[in-house]
């Protein structure tokens, strides 16, 4: 039997969400998991780049494109899947099709037979699998956590991704240094044991009750029907498009500009990875400590982010591009988490897969429109314009977003102990009281 939620206040702290048993397991081995797949990101990019093409970004572009095409295609049927399935065991299924992938691969690169048709297959099937994962692990966090909890548990996921994200690409560079791109699949692929193993080891009875889609037509236009009726979510929405389709190409343009700007190798380029993280690390982390999100924080960020990148455009050493990826990976970080926190903590429990489907959509699914065309753009006229191009984006769609919040966006956020979620509400403006006279001045009238 399932519990339910309680309207008990939160704990305070950044990691309060830990203390629960079956969110602990799940949050250390996705560091683990996490950790492994930053490896693996470094690797393929440094397959493409260095191994299968002649320095080329739009080859690398194309590849991160691929990955992400199924997020595109098959989003909002993944998110419909993720509302009807039990998530735990549908996600023991996605992370083990994802290890396989990475255990194909790695097997093709150490027997010296990979060509870049390979990796393009390779990274579209992976993305196929990833495609399903994601709503479902976006909403399982729901089940995990009491609802009180939830804006701290999606907080400290981005904690762990960017932990990972720290420690994955400098093993990587080293990995690869000493032995090769395909040891990186290889360990890649053994991660996601673990994944799958912490979602068979949880305390079904502790996972919190939530409702089930049924089937039915017209559940796909449900969740459209229900985004269209919350414009607050489609600026996020809008916003996070923007800013993933033409700026969060960091993949390609870090790598071109440590290739062809500074002439460096491979553990440069996983030098500049992890720094970027530390930056995101610290958006996450702070983002972790907020008990409910702020809508316009997502407006803030992406204006920060694209100031930020028009910086990073114009570094002149190699160094000082190094660190300036801190206080860029500190607003993508700011930025995501919010955005997520905000959908995740503002939706219908019913409606949230859907939801979070078409937020992953926009976020993951425009990337193969923005890895080719910025990889095309760094080919062309150099990373520096592309990431140029990615900070003017973010700065433009921020004050469009900005324009039309500050006509409409007056919305605050209240917790709902009835139901588990926080929801949305007007705020009228609260009119001056006016004492009956019998009342008179009271001490707290001072003039």
């Amino acid at each position: 039997m399932t519990r339910t939620t309680s309207a008990r206040k939160p704990s305070s702290g950044i990691f309060a969400s830990l203390r629960f048993h079956n969110y602990r397991i799940w949050f250390l081995s996705a560091l683990v998991a996490n950790t492994g797949t930053w490896m693996q990101r470094v690797a393929q990019d440094w397959l493409v780049l260095r191994v299968l093409t002649n320095d080329s970004a739009t080859a690398t572009g194309l590849t991160t494109a691929l990955q992400f095409l199924p997020m595109l295609l098959l989003s909002a049927h993944a998110g419909l899947v993720a509302d009807r399935v039990d998530q735990r065991r549908f996600l023991i299924l996605t992370q083990s099709a994802m290890g396989l992938v990475s255990a194909v691969v790695a097997i093709d690169v150490l027997a010296g037979t990979a060509r870049l048709w390979h990796v393009y297959l390779a990274a579209f099937l992976g993305g196929l699998a990833a495609a399903y994962d994601a709503p479902a692990r976006q909403t399982f966090v729901a089940r995990m956590v009491p609802a009180e909890h939830l804006s701290n548990a999606v907080g400290l996921n981005s904690a762990s991704f960017n932990a990972a994200r720290l420690l994955g690409p400098a093993l990587a560079g080293v990995v690869i240094t000493w032995v090769g791109a395909g040891w990186v699949f290889a360990v890649n692929a053994a991660t996601f044991l673990f994944p799958a193993a912490a979602l068979a080891a949880m305390r079904v009875s502790e996972l919190v009750d939530m409702p089930r889609a049924q089937r039915a037509a017209g559940q796909l236009r449900e969740g459209l029907v229900y985004l269209r009726g919350r414009t607050d979510l489609v600026v996020i929405i809008a916003v996070v498009a923007v800013v993933s389709m033409l700026t969060l190409n960091f993949q390609v343009t870090m790598a071109a500009t440590v290739r062809t700007v500074f002439h460096l190798e491979s553990d440069a380029y996983g030098t500049v990875s992890s720094v970027f993280a530390i930056g995101s690390l610290s958006g996450a982390l702070w983002a972790a400590r907020r008990r409910s999100p702020r809508p316009r924080t997502v407006v803030v960020a992406a204006f920060a982010l694209g100031v930020f990148s028009l910086l990073l455009a114009v570094m002149p050493t190699y160094l000082t591009f190094t660190l300036m990826t801190i206080p860029v990976g500190l607003c993508v970080l700011t930025l995501l988490t919010s955005a997520n926190q905000t959908v995740q903590m503002t939706t219908e429990p019913s409606m949230r897969g859907r939801v979070l489907s078409i937020y992953m959509m926009f976020f993951l699914g425009s990337t193969p429109v923005g890895g080719p065309l910025i990889g095309w753009v760094a080919d062309a006229w150099g990373p520096r314009i592309a990431i140029a191009v990615g900070g003017l984006s973010a700065v433009l769609a921020a004050l469009v977003a900005a324009a039309w919040s500050y006509r409409h966006w007056n919305l605050s956020l209240h917790y709902s102990s009835t139901r588990p979620y926080l929801r949305t509400a007007s705020k009228a403006p609260e009119a001056p009281r006016q004492p009956p006279e019998s009342e008179g001045r009271s001490d707290a009238d001072v003039d």
